[in-house]
């Protein structure tokens, strides 16, 4: 089967169209480097595109209706959106989730030493990453200080500002070093980073630190006890190859996703006709556990009240306004219970709506790298410029502790991307036995809802610096949005 290149089936206009995206892209990876920051866009562009917090619905009693646009944020960290479409969510939701952290160092609640007249602070890395690719690198300090007051004090990446550094030692003296595996190359409790080497007239380096962060920021040592700060990559975006056909970045496992679903949807223009929803979570990078990983019941939580928003809404309306994809016809008084919800428990509706939902896990998969050729089999390998990839599966050593899509979802998902002219591949994440990752989809799966992998091939992965090709974003956003729009009872029998 020959293998499609999106750069071949775009027309002028097409290139155009995606350099644009990708310049808008460039902006939102640099303004996003921590899950906080990605967030806050999240919600920015939601709002100018007319999206309102589910809050305000459920604090008006007004219910909701098709075409009405919200979002539920939870803790700064997670995003779930919701563009109302005419069925009811009873009947299903099309579902794009993503996750919005990437792997980094996060500095220690008590991190601040010195030694030898440097004074460092103390890391803790999250997520995987091989150690020695963080070092001599410059990096830069994000995140929020919060004092015992609650104020908040906003550490930022500034254009001119300083950068930090986790120093390496030269070749010279690296014998004994250049013999060990990677595993054991760099120390963890050494990865830290390296702020200052001037001390005050008459004192010491760390004193004249903790001058510079009170003066600068109001904060003082024990500040740090309630602090959330990461270390990431200094610098920006930038477009990469001579043919700037690719863009060279921090954190598009899993940005380059969240930006295409969150893109895709804010750019719909008609009405959906089922639900389209895009869901933006933290913790992917380790395990997806706590308040606002994808194992909470934070969209659990989100989808209940909109199911019940809805009721609430759709019994109040005027009914010969409401097709709901039944035969338009007026109704009153009991007759319009019995045609939603039946007097049902909400209960029942909302693991209804959850079951009937279809799901695109939107995470990047590992792109063929033929410098490391034998960690890949070529056949079912995702490549840059192939367009969006589907991975069937996930998991590692048999699947093991991943999703596996069922051939019938697969079978609806060609159709579509085919019928939306969407360049789209298929690929399994390595070779078997060399190694494997999950993602979200196992853990909405739990629900009974049909899911599958689907995202961008991403080189370097997990490494600070990461390459996307531009033609494949734009493809993501393309399929995406046709995900959003589809009515899969074109594909099966409703489930009533």
């Amino acid at each position: 089967m020959e293998r499609r290149n999106a750069w071949k089936e775009l027309n002028k206009e097409e290139l155009a169209a995606a350099e644009e995206l990708c310049s808008f892209y460039r902006r939102f990876l640099d303004a996003g480097k921590t899950e906080r920051e990605c967030a806050k866009q999240v919600v920015s562009m939601a709002e100018k595109a007319g999206y309102r917090p589910l809050k305000q619905i459920i604090q008006s009693g007004k219910g909701l209706k098709p075409g009405d646009k919200v979002y539920a944020e939870h803790m700064s960290k997670s995003v779930a959106l919701f563009y109302i479409g005419e069925e009811p969510p009873e009947n299903g939701m099309n579902i794009i989730g993503a996750h919005i952290d990437s792997p980094r160092l996060d500095i220690k609640q008590m991190p601040l030493y010195e030694q030898d007249d440097m004074v460092y602070m103390d890391t803790h890395y999250y997520g995987g990453i091989k150690k020695y690719q963080w070092l001599a690198l410059p990096l830069a300090l994000r995140g929020i200080v919060v004092k015992k007051d609650e104020t908040q004090i906003r550490i930022q990446e500034e254009e001119d500002g300083p950068v930090f550094v986790i120093s390496d030692l030269l070749p010279h003296l690296g014998k004994e070093i250049n013999d060990k595996k990677v595993k054991d190359f760099v120390d963890a409790e050494k990865m830290d980073l390296l702020v200052g080497n001037r001390p005050l007239p008459g004192g010491n380096v760390k004193d004249a630190i903790l001058r510079l962060l009170l003066e600068q920021y109001q904060i003082n040592e024990e500040d740090f006890l309630s602090a959330e700060l990461e270390v990431v990559p200094a610098g920006k975006a930038k477009d990469c190859g001579l043919d700037r056909s690719m863009i060279i970045g921090y954190g598009h496992d899993d940005r380059s996703c969240a930006f295409a679903a969150l893109e895709a949807l804010l750019g719909i223009k008609e009405k959906p006709f089922r639900t389209a929803v895009c869901l933006l979570v933290d913790k992917e990078e380790t395990g997806s556990r706590g308040a606002t990983g994808m194992h909470s019941r934070f969209f659990e939580n989100a989808a209940a009240e909109v199911v019940f928003n809805w009721k609430k809404g759709y019994e109040t309306r005027e009914p010969d306004r409401i097709s709901f994809g039944y035969p338009e016809r007026p109704l009153s008084g009991q007759n319009r219970k019995r045609e939603y919800g039946r007097h049902e428990p909400l209960d029942i509706l909302i693991r209804r709506s959850l079951l009937n939902s279809r799901m695109l896990s939107a995470d990047v998969s590992a792109a063929y790298d033929p410098m490391f050729d034998k960690y890949f089999e070529k056949k079912n390998a995702a490549y840059l410029g192939g367009g969006i990839v589907f991975n069937k599966y996930s998991g590692s050593g048999g699947k093991t502790g991943g999703n596996d899509a069922n051939p019938e979802f697969i079978a609806q998902l060609r159709r579509l991307m085919d019928d939306s002219s969407v360049v789209f591949q298929t690929a399994e994440l390595g070779a078997v036995d060399k190694g494997g990752g999950g993602t979200i989809a196992y853990i909405m799966a739990e629900y009974g809802m049909q899911v599958i992998d689907c995202g961008i091939a991403v080189l370097n992965m997990h490494a600070p610096w990461e390459v996307v090709s531009k033609a494949d974003l734009y493809e993501a956003v393309k399929g995406y949005r046709a995900f959003y729009l589809y009515d899969f009872r074109k594909c099966e029998k409703f489930v009533q």
